[in-house]
């Protein structure tokens, strides 16, 4: 008697997934009590699935993890009015970088108090709404926006500021997101003294009152250790400030760039290690400068955001070419430039239905007109994909939509929520007749 079994189902992975996805049969994948299936016939694809308990707890846990720190959410990671009042409830601050995301903030109703505006090249419009909308600090990045600031403020004003300095450290996943270094167009450089000569020029301002030292390293660092190393680096300047000066600074920033896991068994950073860490060396470094401990300023956006955001394509077409197979989705570079840009890799998978035909490495196509529009390549997927299909990106919350352009005239896909079984849209399609409103020529 023969006896016929059910090919084996290997458990799907979910560990880079937000805690809320739940698979009780393979491609019925579910975030936050919401079907992903549902979510994609009700708003169409492509269509960006956002956790708001994932980007919660998230918040939660980085004030858990720095009770003594002023945590900024970095707005650029992904800003919208949700997330405004998301970070606000959780009681982080803000990271902006221009004029649009500041009065989006305020206009929601952030306190600007609470909101540091950043940029390596801000303009008067940037300037301006940040003195008139009142926000906490401005970073200043060059030595020429001392002087626009200073007469913006004018004689009876003031305005709190820090500094970004470079710390000659090299960290994060790739060139083009390593900002510490003294080769990229971010702050002034401590070994070049440029940073120390801007300080005092500020300090001959007094309408600007400087608080502190800021730093930012790069993006999708994974190590405690480049912090640290830049703690030792602002504690001695601070120091030298100090001793010149008679300067004692009340914050330093050590920025974000707080790397996760995009596919499963990639390492993340330990947040956990950190805020020890970094705690224990500012301590100790402050302790042999004799120097008072500054309040620790962080900026995390991808660690916020990156993890709770799935994104959702169709399947348009299979092309099998050689021994390449070209699977093209109804998206692609004009929603997320990330692989584009630096090379990054995702978990794709089908949802929707279970196939039990065997993996097929695929390259995953957008649908632009550009060879290098490609989402990710040696994919693993059912050999049996075709159009029609669903596939899901997770950890797709941050820099996908935030740096989304118009390329070929598609629209931007819309930002759905998830919580608690409920899908709520928080921003619309793009559509046509909002790229028609906007040419005004004839």
């Amino acid at each position: 008697m023969t006896t016929l079994h059910e090919p084996a189902v290997t458990s799907p992975d979910l560990s880079v997934w937000p805690v809320s996805t739940d698979e009780p049969r393979v491609g019925a994948v579910s975030v936050g009590g919401v079907p992903l299936a549902e979510v994609a016939e009700r708003f169409g694809t492509p269509v960006y699935v956002l956790d708001e308990n994932e980007v919660r707890e998230r918040c939660r846990t980085y004030r858990a993890a720095f009770p003594d720190a002023e945590v900024l959410y970095a707005a650029k990671a992904f800003l919208c009015r949700a997330m405004v009042h998301w970070t606000a409830e959780e009681g982080l601050g803000l990271d902006v970088c221009s004029a649009g995301e500041l009065e989006l903030a305020v206009a929601t109703g952030f306190p600007p108090e609470r909101i540091v505006l950043h940029g390596n090249a801000k303009s008067p419009r940037d300037l301006e709404a940040a003195l008139r909308l009142g926000v906490g600090r401005i970073v200043i990045d060059s030595p020429s926006e001392i002087a626009r600031l200073a007469a913006a403020v004018g004689p009876g004003g003031h305005q709190k500021v820090m500094v970004r300095v470079v710390p000659g450290i090299s960290a994060g996943g790739h060139d083009k997101i390593r900002t510490g270094t003294d080769d990229q167009k971010f702050g002034l450089s401590i070994a070049d003294g440029y940073a120390q000569h801007a300080i005092t020029r500020i300090l001959d301002q007094p309408q600007l009152e400087l608080t502190g030292l800021h730093c930012h390293l790069g993006s999708q660092i994974t190590s405690v250790k480049p912090y640290l190393a830049a703690v030792r680096r602002m504690v001695g300047l601070m120091a030298r400030l100090h001793e010149q000066h008679g300067l004692i600074l009340t914050e330093l920033d050590l920025g974000g760039g707080h790397g996760i896991a995009y596919r499963p068994g990639e390492q993340a950073l330990d947040l956990t290690a950190l805020a020890r860490k970094v705690r224990a060396e500012l301590s100790e470094a402050c302790a042999v400068a004799g120097l008072p401990v500054p309040r620790l300023i962080i900026e995390p956006g991808r660690a916020v955001v990156g993890p709770a955001g799935i994104a959702l394509y169709h399947v348009l077409s299979v092309k099998r070419t050689g021994d390449h197979t070209f699977v093209a989705i109804d998206g692609g570079m004009s929603d997320n430039p990330r692989p584009a840009l630096y090379g990054v890799r995702y978990a794709p998978r089908l949802i929707g239905r279970h196939s039990t035909a065997a993996p097929a490495a695929v390259t995953l196509m957008g649908r632009h007109c550009e060879a290098g529009d490609v989402l990710d390549t040696d994919v693993e997927l059912p050999s049996d994909v075709r159009p029609g299909d669903l596939l899901a990106v997770p950890v797709a919350g941050a820099y996908h939509l935030s740096m989304a352009s118009g390329y070929n005239l598609v629209g931007r896909p819309p930002v759905v929520a998830v919580d608690a079984g409920t899908a709520r849209l928080l921003v619309r399609r793009e559509s046509l007749d909002d790229i028609r409103s906007r040419d005004v020529g004839l």
